[in-house]
């Protein structure tokens, strides 16, 4: 019985030995418990950052296509506001929209201190700019004579530029014509009695041409007419440069 008892010591303390070993194993960092928690702790924190950081590639915050169509919205809303009111005044507007013969009224005077000139009024009676022709149409002929001779004037020439002679609602376009620039008072044509004028030859219908009696005694010889001007001064410059006959 006495030999027996150190055997017994030793098997209880490799017994004890054993479970310290297995218990040191299953709290080292390594073990595979603690690799399987991490994945899912990993993924997750990955997509987080996919979806709301733009910088690492993400979807943009949903506030940009938003600020970017108020922005849109906005500048067409502007122009809208700008193309609506006062530019159906502008000579823009004008050079698109011809004057219809309602929308003005024409006129002929004589100018003062200059017996042999006519000044064409041509007022825009309308709430919109439009456009003239750049000079109006006329003719002299006799007004008890149908058939008579005709004589038309001479205009300036190198005519270009803008597409019509913008007049402003309101406004006033005069075009002055010399009926005998000259002064001379032999040779010059018998029997013409009428001055006939339409406002744009270009756009409106011969049957909108006005007539207006020059009065007895008045003389016509080699007449010259200007272009369309804002000032009776001016148009009467623009007179004395006719060299074209029209």
């Amino acid at each position: 019985m006495l030999l027996n008892r150190p055997v017994m010591k030793t098997t209880l303390s490799s017994a004890a030995i054993l479970l310290g070993s297995l218990a040191l194993t299953a709290c080292q960092p390594g073990s595979t418990t603690a690799s399987a928690g991490a994945t899912p702790s990993q993924s997750s924190s990955v997509a987080g950052t996919s979806s709301t950081d733009p910088a690492s590639g993400g979807a943009a915050p949903v506030s940009a296509p938003s600020t970017g169509k108020g922005s849109s919205v906005g500048s067409g809303t502007s122009a809208g506001t700008s193309g609506s009111g006062g530019s159906a005044d502008s000579d823009s507007y004008a050079y698109t929209h011809p004057c219809s013969g309602r929308q003005v009224s024409l006129h002929v005077t004589r100018r003062d201190g200059a017996p042999s000139q006519r000044v064409i009024v041509v007022r825009n009676i309308g709430a919109h700019a439009c456009g003239l022709s750049y000079f109006p149409q006329v003719y002299l002929d006799n007004a008890h004579a149908s058939g008579g001779r005709i004589v038309k004037p001479m205009i300036p020439s190198g005519l270009g530029g803008a597409p019509a002679y913008p007049v402003h609602a309101g406004q006033t376009a005069y075009a002055v014509i010399d009926l005998d620039p000259s002064g001379a008072t032999t040779g010059t044509v018998s029997g013409i009695d009428e001055l006939n004028v339409l406002a744009d030859g270009d756009h409106m219908p011969n049957a909108e041409t006005r007539n207006f009696q020059l009065g007895s005694g008045a003389l016509v010889l080699k007449p010259k007419l200007g272009l369309y001007r804002s000032t009776v001064a001016d148009a009467v410059t623009s007179m004395t440069g006719a060299d074209t006959q029209s």
